[in-house]
C-alpha cells in the first residue's frame, strides 16, 4: 500500500527524459556529429562506472571510517541485522566515521556489496528508536538501487557538460550562418546554451536525488513500521548538521549526496543546489504517513526502546 502517492518513480523517469532531451538538443546544435556524442558518452560512462563499481570503498575511505565489530557496536548490529532480515536481504558491512557532525549513509553497487556508515556524532544524539529509523532509510537506498540511479544521472550530466563546452568553444553547427543578420543572435544563443546546459544538468541531477530521498523516507518507514522515529531523527540531524557542520573537503563533498541530510551549512543561494529536499517537508510527509497508518490500524506509535541512548 502506497501512502503518499507522490509518483516519485514517474518523476525520476521524466527527469531522465528531460536530460536526454537536453543531450539531443545540444548535440543537434553542435552539428549532430555522431563521433562527438559517442566520445562524450564513453567518457561519461567510463568515469561513472569506476565510481559506481567502487562506490562503497571510495565513500568509506573519503570519510576515514573504520569497520566495527559486533562487540564494539552491538546496537548497530542488532538493528541492521533485524532490518536486513525483514527485507530478506544480506546484512551489509557496518562502519563508524570519526566526525562529530551527525549523519549516516549507505552505499554499494548491490545488496552483496553494501556498507552502512554512521558518524560518531549521530550515535551521540539519537536514541535507538531514532537510529533504527535512520538505518531503515539508508538500507532502502541500497535495496532501491539508488546508487545505480545516481550513477546514471551523473553520467548523463557529464555528457551534457562536455557537450556544452563543445558548443562554447566550437560553436553551433546549425543556425549560425554568417551570411545573415541572425548570426550574432545565433552566437548568443550558443553561448547561453553552453553556459546554462551544465547548470540545468546539475539541477536535474539534484532533483533526481531529492525524489530518491523521499522514496527512501517512505520505504524505510515501511521497513521499520515507524515513520515518526525517522521524523524525530531528521529534526535532530538537521539541527546538529547546521550547528556542527561537516568540514568541506573533496572527500566529504563526494559523499554528501549519499548522506541522510545535507552535512554542510546551507544559507541563501546554496539551498537551491542542495541534493536533499527541505527537512521540514520530509518531516511533514512522514507525520502524514504516520497519521494515515494509524487510520489504517497498522501503526501503534513509539516502540518500547524509545528513550535508550546508544553511547
Amino acid at each position: 500500500m502506497r501512502v503518499h502517492g507522490h509518483f516519485n518513480g514517474l518523476k525520476t523517469t521524466a527527469l531522465f527524459a528531460l536530460m536526454w532531451a537536453i543531450i539531443m538538443l545540444i548535440w543537434w546544435l553542435t552539428g549532430g556529429s555522431r563521433g562527438t556524442l559517442g566520445i562524450y558518452i564513453i567518457i561519461g560512462l567510463a568515469s561513472t562506472f569506476i565510481t559506481y563499481w567502487f562506490s562503497d570503498k571510495l565513500a568509506i575511505a573519503s570519510m576515514r571510517a573504520r569497520a566495527v565489530s559486533e562487540a564494539e557496536a552491538p546496537a548497530l548490529y542488532r538493528i541492521v541485522r533485524e532490518l536486513s532480515a525483514r527485507a530478506g536481504k544480506p546484512m551489509p558491512r557496518i562502519y563508524i566515521a570519526p566526525t562529530m557532525s551527525p549523519n549516516a549513509f549507505a552505499t554499494g553497487r548491490n545488496e552483496r556489496h553494501a556498507a552502512v556508515c554512521c558518524t560518531q556524532g549521530i550515535l551521540n544524539i539519537l536514541n535507538e528508536r531514532e537510529l533504527r529509523g535512520v538505518l531503515g532509510h539508508e538500507l532502502m537506498h541500497v535495496y532501491n538501487h539508488d546508487i545505480l540511479t545516481s550513477a546514471i544521472a551523473s553520467a548523463m550530466a557529464t555528457v551534457i557538460t562536455y557537450l556544452g563546452y563543445s558548443l562554447m568553444y566550437f560553436g553551433g553547427g546549425r543556425g549560425n550562418s554568417r551570411d545573415n543578420d541572425s548570426g550574432a543572435f545565433g552566437l548568443i544563443g550558443v553561448l547561453v546554451s553552453a553556459v546554462l546546459a551544465p547548470i540545468g544538468a546539475s539541477l536535474i541531477q539534484m532533483a533526481i536525488s531529492r525524489t530518491r530521498e523521499f522514496d527512501a523516507d517512505e520505504d524505510g518507514s515501511r521497513l521499520t513500521g515507524d515513520p515518526e522515529a525517522l521524523a524525530s531523527a531528521l529534526n535532530k540531524i538537521s539541527y546538529g548538521a547546521q550547528t556542527n557542520p561537516m568540514p568541506k573537503t573533496a572527500g566529504t563533498q563526494s559523499v554528501s549526496a549519499m548522506m541522510i541530510a545535507n552535512p554542510f551549512s546551507l544559507r541563501g543561494f546554496s539551498k537551491l543546489f542542495s541534493t536533499h529536499p527541505p527537512t521540514d517537508e520530509r518531516i511533514s510527509r512522514l507525520m502524514q504517513m504516520a497519521q494515515e497508518m494509524r487510520g489504517a490500524g497498522i501503526y501503534g506509535g513509539p516502540g518500547a526502546n524509545g528513550g535508550q541512548y546508544l553511547y
